[in-house]
């Protein structure tokens, strides 16, 4: 089975390229916390190259910029080439299917911020009430029932 999943910062801002068949892709840079610290008590960082196709090529380059941290998922690709000296070259890449955003929104210092901030989606007014309130705000302690014990919980 063939499938990495990596969680770190963008090391620079992602540009999207199309190829000549007009395909989006986008080749971006994940730097990669290790673990643990070494001996002089550093935490190492790997960075890992990614690439992305088509719709998430898009995404990444519409909503992440630089430093904004991001949890990739898919696959691993080594791929072959000969350089511009006729040299054989290996790249190892992870290939993205899944982008997901894991920073905080409006977040000063890179992590999080975006370009083009996608529009929050509103709550559904409440039956009955003509204004929108979230269900939570409204909630009390008397609202809620206390479970004397736990002896017929399935787990």
């Amino acid at each position: 089975m063939n499938y990495a999943m990596v969680m770190g910062r963008l090391t620079a801002d992602p540009e999207l390229k199309s190829t000549g068949s007009g395909v989006s892709v986008c080749s971006f840079t994940v730097a990669v916390d290790r673990r643990f610290k070494g001996q002089n008590e550093e935490r190492q960082t790997d960075f890992i190259r990614c690439v992305a196709w088509r719709q998430s090529a898009e995404f990444l380059s519409r909503y992440f910029k630089k430093g904004s941290m991001v949890a990739v998922m898919g696959n691993i690709q080594v791929r072959s080439y000969d350089d511009k000296n006729g040299n054989k070259r290996e790249a190892v890449e992870l290939v993205a299917e899944n982008i997901h955003f894991t920073g905080e929104r409006n977040q000063g210092g890179g992590g999080g911020n975006f370009r083009d901030q996608p529009p929050l989606p509103e709550a559904p007014p409440e039956r009955g009430n003509a204004q929108q309130q979230s269900s939570y705000s409204t909630a009390s302690a008397a609202d809620f029932d206390e479970i004397a014990g736990d002896d017929d919980l399935p787990f």
